[in-house]
């Protein structure tokens, strides 16, 4: 039976009683007295409490105590006692049992409801995703099912329909609403050679696009994956709790058992008088407020951000952004645009054009992808390399046209020799934040190439947005010192650690963490180790290449202003668990004294009953506090504007 029927069945069957509490005074008794108290309560400890008991009996059994044993013993305890006093004729209280049970039940209501809401979120995302789609298959278009897309169909997309999978577009152009995966409002214009993804809604135009992922591999289906992981993690800190409740509930009775004593014993209260003041101890210390503390705000926290085009994996991530003290960028592709350029040629045009071709033919890097090109819109023919070989970090060799030949920067040159003018040259052009490489044949220096990849134009006000945070920002690159120097003046980086091997970058990333806590900023694809070995992985998703397996964030705008919105949000989350914690805490601590009878000389005094209401509306108190993080704010002030 859901907590809701039960919930409802508990409040049905108290109803009569709380009736009889409130027009007692008008001379007003339940029909059957005592007797329908008693049949009434016995349904409700059944249907209603009947799971705490379970709960707390298991439990019991492994040596171990739970926020159900609270809730069991104390109802329990009510309901035995009272049918005792009715057997002697002494005042009963079945009315705090049934009460009880119905208040606690309230809190846990409100929690269902929570986890529903975020479920709900979830299935809202995978709503999203179309139904269907017009494929080309032999010429003709068919509607299919779009479970039955498969990588390489080429789909047809008209107005107003939503993108069924992700792909790259080969005819035609429109602009589409990306809001439902970005967060931004404004459509995006589109044409041959972008990428689509899956669940958006096209705007005007009609396209024809290549699907290239589908299914669990769409990006909609791995942001649906990851709020579910986060979702339904927990932060390093619910580790305490548990500990704590652990030893609160043992305590709990020891205080409820002494207040017994104390009342019936030492001040010469009744039975009645002193059980009710321990069984009020017992339910008002019931922490179902910090058992929603961290969930709850874990689940706001990570839904919002998923809105916000930014996945938080899990409540460890929380956590560690709280203490980051550094953060470390990686500079292709995360600060610069990634799509670097030729813009200068020193020597003659056409033999270093073609030798630099030649040899970067067979390369995969990004310059390489400038360098061919500039060959192939300047109309150079380039021969086949042989004997090909890529150094890491320094740049590649070959034997093009018989002759040994060689594209790369100064660490690849050993004993060639460079003369004063390329020294000049090279130095002259690195001055304008450009990459230079060295190509060479025989041996011999022929020209110098000059490539630049520019800084995006929001890296300047994120870098600045964090830095009014007092965080230390970083790039680290394998590029040399003169060109990320002038890129980071450029931004506003406080420090530069360049010529740095892709292998070396976690090493680097070790030695900043010896004073303190770092997040790392990457494309989470070559900088995965680095991504692994920082306190905070954020990868930039670049696409529809999300890197699910890097980092511990994905930016799936690939802007780099959500760095800080990841670690504002990340730190407004964890804080809201912290406050939480806190208040669930003092509602305890300072609940039992009261419950317990302490202050009962001065009129101050709580019923059973009432500390179960009392109890419900801290669990309530808790989640409209989780609640209240979709309305806080994250955007920085002008500075990222």
């Amino acid at each position: 039976m859901t907590i809701t029927k039960r919930f409802w069945i508990a409040l049905i069957f108290s109803l009569p009683m709380l009736a009889e509490m409130i027009l007692k005074p008008f001379g007003w008794m339940i029909p059957g007295g005592e007797w329908t108290m008693l049949v009434l309560t016995t349904i409700v400890m059944i249907v209603a409490a009947g799971p705490f008991i379970n709960s707390a009996w298991a439990s019991f059994k492994k040596h171990h105590s739970n926020m159900d044993t609270l809730v069991a013993i104390g109802t329990t305890t009510a309901y035995v006692y009272s049918i005792y006093a009715m057997a002697t004729h002494q005042p009963v209280f079945f009315e705090s049992a049934a009460f009880v049970t119905t208040f606690v039940l309230l809190g846990q209501v409100f929690e269902e409801r929570m986890r529903n809401n975020a479920s709900n979120a979830v299935e809202k995302l995978v709503n999203l995703q179309a139904k269907d789609a017009e494929v080309i298959r032999d010429g003709k278009i068919v509607r299919v099912p779009i479970s039955e897309i498969v990588v390489g169909d080429l789909i047809k997309v008209r107005p107003g329909e939503k993108i069924a999978v992700d792909g790259q577009i080969v005819s035609g152009s429109s602009t589409i609403d990306e809001s439902m995966i970005t967060g931004e409002s404004m459509p995006v214009e589109k044409k041959a050679g972008d990428s689509v993804v899956g669940a958006t809604v096209n705007g005007t135009g009609t396209f024809t696009f290549k699907a290239a992922k589908v299914g669990k591999n769409t990006m909609l289906a791995q942001i649906v994956e990851l709020v579910k992981k986060a979702q339904n993690s927990h932060a390093p800190i619910q580790g305490l709790t548990d500990k704590v409740s652990e030893i609160f509930v043992p305590l709990v009775l020891i205080i409820a058992i002494s207040t017994f004593l104390i009342w019936y014993v030492f001040i010469g209260a009744s039975v009645a008088n002193a059980l009710i003041f321990a069984v009020s101890v017992v339910v008002i210390a019931c922490p179902c407020a910090l058992g929603l503390a961290t969930p709850t705000a874990l689940m706001v926290g990570t839904g919002r951000s998923a809105r916000m085009g930014i996945l938080i994996k899990n409540g460890e991530v929380l956590e560690a952004v709280n203490d980051v003290k550094t953060v470390i960028f990686d500079k292709t592709g995360t600060i610069t645009v990634g799509k670097p350029q030729v813009t200068d040629i020193v020597g003659d045009t056409t033999q270093v054009l073609k030798i630099a071709a030649s040899l970067e033919a067979s390369s995969e890097h990004p310059l390489a992808t400038a360098i061919l090109k500039n060959a192939k819109d300047s109309g150079i023919d380039y021969s086949p390399a042989e004997n090909f070989s890529a150094i890491e970090g320094k740049g590649v060799r070959a034997v093009v046209d018989g002759k040994s030949a060689f594209v790369g920067n100064a660490k690849l040159l050993n004993d060639v020799e460079v003369s004063d003018t390329f020294k000049q040259q090279m130095a002259t052009l690195q001055a304008q934040a450009k990459t230079v490489v060295f190509v060479g044949q025989n041996h011999q220096i022929v020209g110098l190439i000059a490539i630049q990849d520019a800084p995006k134009p929001t890296s300047k006000d994120a870098i600045s947005a964090l830095k009014s945070q007092g965080l230390k920002t970083v790039m680290l690159t394998g590029d040399n010192q003169a060109v990320s120097q002038a890129i980071a003046s450029q931004v506003g980086i406080d420090q530069v650690v360049a010529d740095v091997l892709p292998a070396d970058k976690a090493d680097q990333v070790k030695q900043f963490q010896s004073t303190g806590k770092v997040a790392f900023v990457g494309d989470g694809i070559n900088d995965a180790p680095a991504l692994s070995t920082a306190d905070v992985g954020i990868a930039m998703g670049s696409g529809t290449d999300i890197a699910i397996e890097s980092g511990g964030i994905v930016l799936v705008k690939n802007d780099l202003r959500d760095v800080y919105k990841a670690l504002e949000l990340s730190k407004k989350t964890f804080n809201r668990i912290k406050l939480n914690l806190f208040w669930a805490f003092v509602y305890n601590v300072l609940g039992i004294p009261v419950a317990a009878g302490v202050f009962y000389f001065i009129g101050m005094t709580l019923s059973p009953e009432l500390a179960g209401l009392a109890m419900a509306l801290s669990s309530l108190s808790v989640v409209t506090s989780s609640v209240l993080l979709n309305r806080t704010k994250i955007t920085p002030s002008a500075q990222v504007a």
